[in-house]
């Protein structure tokens, strides 16, 4: 067990993301959605997910009280278990093999560990199943489990599409594999921030993975890996795989707090597509090509990124938002926001499934900030909420406490 207290940063989904955070920017149809970074681009051909710089935080702490502590304040939960009596459960239902997909007989008993009824499904339920699950699988080779207290905390708003549980996952599974020794703690003495080597980020992905299976059940993988690595994440057909970093680009990131149902979303896409294949096929094929567009774009972008850019971007963003409402997953809200947005001379889209939820404004570099801030007051004159950041963060990392700001310190220390 590594006896040190240190913080572990993760950039989400999926925009995604947010471990960080995410939102999709480019059509959202597959059907396991939930970005935990910002996703540029979702379809059911490409997508590319790109890291959103809205964070979430875990800070681990080893003691010898005997007891394993969970506080996640996003979400009210607070819980504590002995760690003697987590010692006698039976556990041999976790023996399958390293990062085993969790099935339905385990969740079950999980529940039982947590005390939690058979039908114990809300968001608070599913967040300590996965803290376990992580927890017991991981530890389980200790000659004892360890006492800890952890917390997580974030910037990310929860239940709005943007891949707070996969940044969630992504923080759990790296802060059991560091203080098990699993893998190494990459901070030395000095530095106010670490990243871990390419195979271990590779080992913390596969669990994370395990986590979202926790909350999710058949999450496409998108959300853990854009937390993981950060940058930009390319998916297609199933496959993963990491690009190289996008320009940094300034967003605006709306939640209209509108709530919608991404399964009734993507029936109701299905169905269209069932009644009018010539029109809906034609769609889907434009919309992928969107997507590799703005691949196109980004990469140019990397090298030197020039007006000209920003003006592509903007047209592709018009486009796809234009496709979405046509495949029935736009909202009155979101038409809103792109109304409120496009006065201020700014161009917006849906994030996510659809039907509400956030919207993501790209920000020119030379917009003023006055302007800037006009925009996000329109926006919250509509009663939405509106956060300025950036794309293309670095995925999880490790941090001192001393190099975080006042509010994270704050938000960690004063639980």
């Amino acid at each position: 067990m590594c006896p040190v207290c240190w913080y572990v940063l993760s950039v989400l989904s999926t925009l995604t993301l947010t471990p960080e955070f995410g939102a999709k920017l480019f059509a959202p149809l597959s059907p396991q959605p939930r970005t935990a970074s910002l996703l540029l681009l979702f379809i059911l051909q490409v997508a590319l997910a790109v890291a959103l710089n809205l964070r979430t935080f875990l800070r681990l702490q080893p003691h010898s009280n005997g007891k394993v502590c969970l506080n996640l304040p996003n979400i009210g939960v607070k819980r504590a278990w002995d760690v003697a009596r987590l010692q006698l459960q039976d556990t041999s239902f976790l023996e399958q093999g390293n990062a085993a997909a969790p099935t339905p007989e385990q969740v079950e008993k999980l529940k039982e560990v947590a005390g939690f009824p058979e039908d114990g499904a809300n968001p608070e339920c599913l967040a300590v199943l996965a803290f376990l699950y992580l927890y017991l699988s991981i530890c389980r080779k200790q000659r004892a489990l360890p006492s800890l207290d952890i917390t997580v905390w974030s910037q990310l708003p929860t239940g709005a599409g943007l891949g707070s549980s996969a940044a969630y996952s992504v923080c759990m599974a790296t802060a059991l594999l560091t203080a098990c020794e699993e893998i190494p703690n990459p901070r030395k003495d000095g530095e106010s921030a670490s990243r871990w080597t390419g195979e271990d980020l590779e080992l913390i992905n596969k669990w994370a993975f395990q986590g979202e299976r926790m909350i999710h059940g058949n999450p496409s993988g998108v959300d853990n890996a854009v937390s993981t690595w950060g940058g930009v994440v390319r998916f297609q057909q199933g496959k993963i795989s990491s690009l190289k970093r996008p320009p940094a680009l300034r967003i605006l990131l709306t939640n209209t707090k509108v709530p919608r149902s991404t399964k009734a979303l993507v029936a109701s896409v299905q169905s269209r597509l069932l009644k009018f294949p010539e029109i809906v096929s034609p769609l889907l094929t434009s919309i992928n090509a969107i997507s590799l567009e703005c691949e196109r774009m980004l990469g140019e972008m990397e090298a030197a990124p020039a007006p000209e850019h920003y003006l592509v971007l903007e047209e592709l963003i018009d486009m796809n938002q234009h496709h979405l409402n046509a495949l029935g997953v736009g909202h009155a809200s979101l038409d809103q926001l792109c109304q409120v947005t496009m006065a201020h001379g700014l161009h917006s889209k849906l994030t996510g499934a659809g039907g509400g939820g956030c919207g993501i404004t790209l920000l020119r570099p030379d917009l003023e900030q006055p302007e800037v801030e006009a925009t996000k007051q329109a926006l919250t004159d509509c009663g939405f909420d509106c956060w300025e950041t950036s794309i293309g963060a670095p995925g999880i990392s490790v941090h001192s406490a001393a190099s975080l700001d006042a509010p994270v310190r704050q938000a960690l220390d004063g639980l």
